[in-house]
């Protein structure tokens, strides 16, 4: 009699069945003998094409981990095609803004002439070191842009269209495919995540009991008590003194706004015009609550500390979401016009002029000035904004073919590498300040010469501890994602 062979699709493996007379079989197989592996690889060659399609995905899979693979993917020369040329210089700028800024910060807190910050205080160029806040608005714009931009992009070619979803259509497709897009960010930052989550928390209870110094903040209590908030990305929705590490700040609004910009994304598929509505309504939102927060609380940007109001407008997502959804109207603008753009030599000009003018006066323009209640609150609750909207024209013009020596420099291959270890380099960068800091017996004293030092020492630092860690963990998450995506869309069409 026959025999038949059925793929199982939801375990992954061939099913050996039989039909005919059980008497039959029973007298066949006694008559030969117990039949052993290689006489049914023999005899189902489909089970041995099996064996060999799992053996190639545990070789893929632990491939993801190899050292040499993910440094070559670090280095690589190539733009990705999951990213524009320019966003990689505007990322290198940004995270080197970020260290110092912090390094300042730490380097004023642990020095034996805090009087030295009043001189520097006063000076026009520690505007940059004042507005650097900005750099973390950068972030915000570049990833806003680029999910955007890549969802449009893949759904244009089809490759959004998972089995299951296409079976099953309307909101239950949407709501699925929005589970997806999450669990897929969630596994690719989470590993790192984790791991400096641990290191914070056993260097800081080292220095409590070993320093001469008090650490900065509360993370040796904070970090074991309050670290799934930080996990689940939802610390910035608690108060400030219960954080661990104050630097995730970013980390938890990013990912708040990528839920945002997943569900307009979804929604602009079927219905673009209601997800650009509501696009409006969150930014205007935005706007006006940070407003009247600036003004309920008399904050007075220039004058006052940057951080002054760190609990109430710094680190909230509602306060910090327009240059996320700027970026995402970029990211539409750019996929719509497929990066061509024709504009004269006038606009070309005019635009350059009003980004650069734009983008130094938010840096420098409040030098010695005073600003009253009013202005203070529209300034509060727009510059962020305005900065986004300076950088899209950046990036509109250097990726249209209007960038000149500008897009030369942002474009550069150099910076490749430095970007992509933007993200562990964020996560890390405050531990080597911390470490070194912590690690003296006495404390420093600033001057001019120093702190170019100590921001070079910071860069090195910690770019070699973001090398270390992108390629134990960054890395291979990123490359069995892949892997595991393609294996369920091929699987699925294979049922």
């Amino acid at each position: 009699m026959s025999n038949l062979t059925n793929y199982d699709g939801n375990s992954g493996f061939y099913i050996v069945t039989s039909k005919g007379d059980d008497n039959n079989n029973s007298r066949a197989q006694s008559s030969s003998g117990t039949e052993t592996p290689s006489d049914v690889e023999n005899k189902y060659p489909e089970i041995k094409l099996n064996k060999q399609f799992i053996l190639c995905l545990l070789r893929r899979l632990v491939l993801a981990f190899s050292v040499r693979v993910n440094v070559n993917n670090i280095f690589n020369k190539s733009v990705g095609s999951d990213t524009l040329s320019v966003i990689h210089g505007l990322k290198s700028i940004s995270i080197a803004w970020v260290i110092l800024g912090h390094t300042c910060l730490v380097a004023f807190k642990y020095s034996d002439n805090m009087e030295y910050r009043k001189v520097v205080h006063k000076e026009f160029m520690f505007q940059t070191i004042l507005n650097g806040t900005y750099s973390v608005d950068t972030f915000f714009f570049t990833s806003g842009l680029l999910v955007s931009f890549l969802y449009f992009r893949t759904n244009a070619k089809g490759k959004l269209d998972h089995p299951i979803t296409s079976k099953i259509g309307g909101f239950t497709s949407g709501f699925i495919h929005f589970i997806g897009l999450i669990v897929y960010r969630f596994a690719r930052l989470t590993a790192p995540y984790l791991f400096v989550i641990g290191v914070v928390e056993v260097t800081m209870k080292w220095f409590r009991y070993n320093s001469v110094f008090e650490p900065p903040t509360l993370d040796h209590i904070n970090c074991p008590n309050y670290w799934w908030r930080n996990v689940l990305y939802i610390n910035t929705l608690f108060p400030v003194n219960e954080m661990c590490m104050l630097w995730s700040w970013y980390l938890s609004d990013d990912t708040q706004f990528y839920i945002v910009g997943a569900v307009l994304l979804i929604l602009a598929v079927s219905h673009f015009k209601s997800a650009a509505s509501l696009l409006l309504f969150f930014v205007l939102s935005s706007w006006l609550t940070t407003g009247y927060i600036a003004f309920s609380n008399s904050h007075m940007p220039g004058s006052d500390d940057p951080l002054a109001l760190f609990d109430k407008i710094y680190d909230k997502p509602w306060t910090r979401l327009g240059p996320y959804l700027i970026g995402m109207c970029v990211g539409w603008l750019l996929f719509k016009t497929k990066c061509q753009i024709k504009m004269s030599k006038l606009a070309v000009i005019v635009g350059w002029f009003l980004s650069s003018a734009t983008l130094l006066a938010l840096v420098y323009g409040l030098y010695e000035v005073n600003l009253t209640p009013l202005a203070g609150a529209a300034y509060s609750a727009l510059s962020h904004s305005v900065w986004a909207m300076g950088l899209a024209w950046i990036v509109v013009a250097c990726t249209t073919g209007y960038g000149g020596y500008v897009n030369k420099l942002l474009s550069a291959s150099v910076l490749y590498p430095f970007s992509r270890l933007t993200y562990c380099a964020y996560l890390l960068h405050p531990i080597a300040l911390r470490v070194m800091v912590m690690s003296m017996d006495q404390p420093l004293h600033l001057g001019k010469a120093v702190m170019p030092v100590l921001f070079l020492g910071q860069v090195v630092a910690s770019f070699a501890l973001a090398l270390a860690v992108s390629i134990s963990f960054e890395g291979p998450s990123v490359s069995m994602l892949r892997i595991l995506t393609k294996l369920t869309h091929s699987k699925e069409r294979t049922n």
